[in-house]
């Protein structure tokens, strides 16, 4: 299992890591926030000393309730960063992310190789168009709605048929206008309560359809915080729980703040599956 990363295959056979550089103020972890270039350049040297094969860089904020700004505004925010650390770590793979088609295509333009798009292309009809002129791999994640209003749209039949529906449909589009490399990624804390993210990810390995990688981004977020009974930042440990959980249970990439503690659930994760 491979992507093209820039015209470098990048297997995905065994887990892989991507680290989170929000360029944003108001992003639900306050140790995530780089609002400065030299800030953010600074978050990569760290988590790529520590072990991450990616960086994913966001500049429009997706936790519940977050404001709206505008494509100049989210632009203005990332690209800069996007350049710097293009540059700077040549060999770098830096993955976008954002919604809209705009901000995807001058992101690339800068050096990023990867679009993570928490839409799946719903809330910009012309950003699979972009994703599959570009060339790049595309993550798709499932949520309702948009950022403000997702939590309102959490009543489902069946959760797990309902997504797997969602993304048969999304994957058939990618596939018709011609993207290649697709990862999915179940959105949890997206248009979900605590029960049916657990759901979810007990039900797993369901989404492993036409053998895509899936990607899991559980790291600080509520359904690790409420079942803990702490703050973001005493969410580390609950958090590598739930990572080895998502491994086990068949994730192929692990979005994440804390990149070290994530390498090292890798680690034992694979010296587990190989004791088998």
């Amino acid at each position: 299992m491979t992507i093209n990363c820039a015209g470098r295959l990048v297997s995905l056979d065994k887990p892989k890591i991507m680290g989170i550089v929000n360029l944003t103020p108001d992003s639900f972890f306050a140790g995530s926030r780089s609002r400065e270039v030299a800030e953010a350049v600074r978050a990569a040297v760290e988590m790529l000393s520590q072990g991450a094969d990616f960086l994913d860089l966001g500049a429009y904020s997706t936790r519940p309730g977050a404001a709206d700004i505008s494509i100049d505004e989210e632009k203005l925010r990332l690209l800069p960063a996007v350049r710097a650390i293009a540059r700077e770590f040549p060999d770098a793979i830096v993955s976008v992310d954002t919604f809209r088609g705009e901000v995807a295509r001058a992101a690339v333009g800068e050096g990023a190789a990867i679009v993570n798009d928490v839409s799946a292309g719903h809330l910009d009809p012309q950003m699979m168009e972009v994703v599959a002129a570009l060339r790049v791999p595309y993550i798709m994640m499932h949520m309702r709605g948009t950022p403000q209003t997702m939590m309102a749209d959490t009543v489902y039949g069946d959760i797990v048929h309902e997504m797997l529906s969602y993304f048969s449909g999304r994957i058939h589009t990618a596939r018709s206008l011609g993207i290649s490399d697709l990862i999915l990624d179940p959105g949890f804390g997206f248009s979900k309560t605590l029960e049916q993210n657990y759901r979810v990810m007990q039900h797993l390995p369901d989404f492993a359809i036409a053998g895509l990688p899936i990607l899991v981004g559980v790291s600080r977020k509520s359904m690790v915080r409420s079942v803990i009974g702490t703050d973001t930042d005493g969410a580390l440990n609950g958090t590598t729980a739930l990572h080895m959980a998502a491994l086990q249970n068949g994730a192929g990439i692990l979005r994440v703040h804390d990149v070290r503690e994530a390498v090292e659930c890798v680690k034992i994760y694979e010296k587990l599956a190989a004791a088998d």
